[in-house]
């Protein structure tokens, strides 16, 4: 795992080489310190593309660069400066769109007013980091995507054998259908109607079609826990986190330390309520920002542990008695294991079982 996350060095004063980055274009701006455009190019993706940023570049030796979700679709960019030894700030895409919402162009919204976006919040913004490629969580993010598409694949492949089975057997299977019990109830049924030969083929080859995502899954599956047990994290020894609950978030937290507090990587979650006070009402109310994932992957954790006999299932107990309902006892336990979670990974970092990169 990385052990460090350094801020780029002040930009005022500086140009800056904003980037709003898409799957086929890069689209630059050079944004001065009065948050003025210089210039723009727009460029392919490719090498002739990159070439064609750093002749627009040139012009001004000494920017820094700032691209829109850097371990995003910007990825390609960054790892192709990053080996040239050129530092790029990361610039969330959530900020960029707030500062185009708020500019004089009414939210207009165009590739160029996206990078100019990027380079007014480079210049603006405190507390944006350098961008830094883990490629070993860069593969175990790529692997836990992978696994969610095919296990998505396969709920679509269940849900049109359902289909098909009701039209053979009375009232259907039940919800739980595996390829096995399929096959089994397919057994005995021999239609002799053309449709009903039709459907039956056409469930056979579903059924083959489930078995080979199933072996897919499976393999991807080991795959994660290799990677998982070669990271050195301990983030499964904690009650509710196997091998793939792990994978996610060390996948989408890409690196701990570059949060500054267990606070920060709460509200990065979801999970830190939002201040609502208004005069002299003190109130808080549920976050709907944060990355969705990691809030997943905390729910999960706490459920499990609410249904088993732990520390945080005494902790939940101890919110319901204080009158809280089952939904706000839920948040507070998840806002604590949160805590727990960032101090492990904290502790990971430091660890030298973790992976040097």
């Amino acid at each position: 795992m990385p052990s460090s996350s350094p801020q780029l060095a002040d930009t005022a004063g500086q140009v800056v080489i904003a980037v709003d980055p898409h799957k086929a274009s890069w689209t630059a701006v050079a944004v001065d310190a009065r948050l003025q455009p210089l210039g723009a190019v727009r460029a392919p993706v490719s090498k002739a593309g990159y070439r064609q940023l750093q002749r627009f570049a040139q012009a001004w030796p000494q920017a820094h660069w700032a691209i829109e979700g850097a371990r995003g679709l910007g990825a390609p960019l960054t790892a192709r400066l990053a080996d040239d030894g050129i530092a790029v700030l990361d610039v969330p895409a959530k900020l960029a769109r707030r500062v185009r919402l708020l500019s004089p162009g009414h939210g207009r919204k165009t590739d160029e007013a996206d990078a100019l976006s990027v380079g007014i919040a480079a210049q603006t913004a405190t507390g944006l980091h350098v961008a830094h490629l883990d490629e070993s969580v860069a593969a175990l993010r790529a692997l836990i995507e992978h696994r969610e598409d095919l296990v998505r694949t396969r709920t679509q492949t269940i849900n049109r054998l359902h289909a098909l089975l009701t039209k053979l057997v009375p009232a259907g299977l039940p919800r739980k259908l595996t390829a096995d019990i399929a096959a089994r109830t397919l057994r005995g049924v021999r239609p002799r109607a053309k449709l009903g030969r039709t459907l039956r083929a056409l469930a056979v080859d579903l059924i083959a079609e489930i078995r080979r995502l199933d072996r897919r899954i499976t393999v991807v599956a080991d795959q994660i826990s290799a990677a998982v047990a070669e990271s050195g994290t301990t983030l499964t020894e904690l009650h509710g986190i196997g091998d793939l609950l792990a994978a996610k978030i060390l996948a989408r937290t890409a690196g701990v330390d570059r949060f500054r507090s267990a606070a920060a990587f709460a509200s990065y979650c979801g999970v830190a309520p939002l201040d609502a006070s208004s005069g002299d009402v003190k109130r808080h109310r549920l976050s709907r920002a944060g990355d969705r994932q990691l809030n997943c992957a905390l729910h999960i954790m706490a459920i499990t542990q609410i249904r088993r006999q732990t520390a945080g299932r005494d902790f939940y107990q101890r919110k319901r008695a204080e009158g809280k309902s089952h939904k706000e006892a839920l948040r507070s336990l998840k806002r604590r294991l949160c805590d727990v979670v960032y101090r492990t990974m904290i502790k990971d970092c430091a660890s030298p079982r973790s992976v040097e990169t």
